[in-house]
């Protein structure tokens, strides 16, 4: 465990799960180009099991490129990425998705067409037992509407009171709940978050950080993209700021001020190493 994510262990009193504390998913000198341009140059990562690391840079500083390379979209280079202390090798985003590594990006990936629980399955729905669902392929749709159910009380979230309602007619609010409550119940380690709130109002974006909160404290780990430093600074509990490719240093809201992490963003200062 590095420093950083030892520390964060120690004293941010995230997550209270068992297995809080723990390093969950790392990265170590990932390297991805793109013919000349770097997109990343070397980029060490730690994710601890319960909490929030929040990940922020200006335009071109590579967080879309260090998340697609932590989630399977896209292949590093170079470098390693770990899970559990596991060695992983990533081609596709299945491949994140059977080692624990959930995705939400801002675009949900959520069928409108479908209800909530059709959603919360999707891709791994379930048929009846038995000859109706070996034989004639029926699926389970009783067993489903109740996990799903269970799986939003288990979150929080209280403003989904009817899962056979179809996607469609929720507000962006929900339907980024119902994607975040999909990665979860897929028993994630790691929960990727890119820019949950962009296009969000102001009560809806509080739904969001508080379900945010509530993910953290089943001890799983949350990586959050967000170019929202009032955000960041609400529910992170340490901040990865990215540069020109590299990671410019790893602080903590308690350590650092919004401006101090915004001069690091611009490169106007540097971070003492060490």
């Amino acid at each position: 465990m590095s420093a950083d994510a030892t520390a964060a262990a120690a004293g941010s009193g995230a997550g209270t799960d068992a297995g809080a504390g723990r390093v969950v998913l790392q990265a170590r000198g990932l390297v991805k180009t793109f013919g000349r341009v770097v997109g990343l140059d070397g980029v060490d990562l730690d994710v601890v099991a319960g909490e929030v690391l929040a990940v922020v840079g200006d335009n071109g500083a590579g967080k879309s490129t260090l998340v697609k390379c932590l989630t399977g979209a896209s292949v590093p280079d170079a470098g390693t990425i770990a899970v559990d202390g596991r060695p992983v090798r990533m081609r596709r985003p299945q491949d994140a998705r059977d080692a624990g590594i959930e995705t939400v990006y801002q675009t949900l990936a959520v069928s409108p067409a479908l209800d909530v629980a059709s959603n919360l399955f999707l891709g791994r729905e379930r048929r009846r037992p038995g000859v109706l669902g070996s034989v004639f392929r029926l699926l389970d749709r009783r067993g489903m509407r109740a996990d799903a159910e269970q799986a939003l009380r288990d979150l929080g979230i209280g403003t989904l009171q009817d899962v056979t309602q179809p996607v469609e007619s929720l507000s962006g609010g929900q339907r980024q709940a119902v994607a975040v409550a999909r990665a979860v119940s897929a028993g994630s380690r790691v929960l990727v978050l890119d820019e949950p709130t962009a296009a969000l109002g102001v009560r809806e974006t509080r739904q969001v950080l508080d379900l945010v909160r509530q993910v953290r404290d089943r001890g799983i780990g949350v990586v959050l993209v967000s170019h929202d430093m009032p955000q960041v600074f609400e529910v992170a509990d340490r901040i990865h700021v990215q540069r020109l490719g590299g990671c410019a240093g790893v602080v903590t809201p308690r350590s650092h001020s919004m401006a101090e992490v915004v001069a690091v963003m611009t490169g106007a200062t540097t971070l003492a190493a060490g």
